[in-house]
């Protein structure tokens, strides 16, 4: 029992939180309410987990010993050899199977294809190109558009150039932040986490994070207010959501740059009450808007 608790720890289920994306087309397409497509959104959910769980079995396989070496990731299970590399191994490649097996009798050849692509990129991502700074950040970013794909896929829904471009925006949001909690380590406690770790410096990525804060503001006000959405949506209210959007990237800031705490956008996602309420009070106005 203890090793399938590790076994569980491996696929880090609570990153399972970022598969909600899958749900987003169905959610801004107002097909909500639609009983039908809900069962192909929870399939894609749990085909996008089962892959990204399978990269991270990779991922810890494959940096098993630089972990050791991190305050926090030197407690995943391959690190602390509470599971072996090769169990960690024949668990990746379950997992990889039923996700593309599943993709395929499931959805079609197109959610297979996007599950594959997933993948692929992440394997190059973990053998050489998450070396490459900037490159590594928009990998991670692409990640959270290929899960927007597949939920449009498996639903049957095609996805508007605003979501994929917001989805895109915030995820490299999030995940410049992230680097930044590397630099803070390295400046604290002189260990180089990543190797890339040295093409980054507070300077830039505080910088960065503001550009990239600024430019996801504006293009979700630009959303709000575009003639298509409002058609769409039956509103000229969608604007009110700027609010929230606002709040909640100004709060991650305040959280990244005052107390260094992004380390773990799920873990802030999960225990920031602040940004939860953020998030809630912006579903319920759309939801409000779309199907009030």
């Amino acid at each position: 029992m203890k090793k399938l608790k590790y076994i569980i720890q491996l696929l880090r289920p609570a990153q399972w939180v970022k598969s909600v994306f899958v749900f987003l087309p169905l959610f801004f397409s107002g097909k909500l309410t639609d009983s039908d497509l809900w069962l192909p959104a929870v399939y894609a959910f749990f085909i996008f987990s089962f892959a990204a769980s399978a990269i991270y079995c990779l991922n810890d396989i494959k940096d098993v010993e630089s972990d050791r070496w991190h305050p926090r990731k030197c407690r995943r299970p391959v690190a602390a050899r509470k599971v072996s590399v090769r169990e960690a191994a024949v668990t990746m490649s379950v997992l990889a199977t039923a996700a593309l097996s599943t993709a395929f009798f499931l959805g079609s050849l197109t959610a297979m294809a996007i599950v594959g692509a997933y993948i692929v990129l992440n394997v190059l991502y973990c053998f050489k190109l998450k070396q490459i700074a900037i490159l590594d950040v928009f990998i991670i970013s692409m990640g959270f558009v290929l899960r927007l794909f597949l939920g449009g896929a498996m639903c049957g829904i095609e996805l508007s150039p605003w979501i994929v471009c917001m989805t895109f925006l915030l995820a490299l949001f999030l995940a410049f932040a992230k680097r930044r909690d590397d630099v803070v380590i390295y400046r604290d406690t002189g260990t180089v986490t990543r190797s890339n770790t040295l093409d980054y410096n507070l300077p830039f990525l505080n910088s960065t994070l503001g550009v990239i804060a600024s430019v996801t503001i504006v293009c979700y006000i630009m959303y709000t207010i575009s003639p298509e959405v409002t058609r769409r949506l039956d509103s000229s209210y969608v604007y009110i959501t700027s609010v929230f959007v606002l709040a909640g990237i100004v709060r991650y800031l305040q959280q990244t740059t005052v107390h260094e705490k992004s380390g773990s956008p799920t873990e802030m996602l999960l225990h920031d009450r602040f940004i939860q309420l953020c998030i809630l009070f912006w579903i319920l106005t759309f939801v409000v808007l779309i199907y009030g």
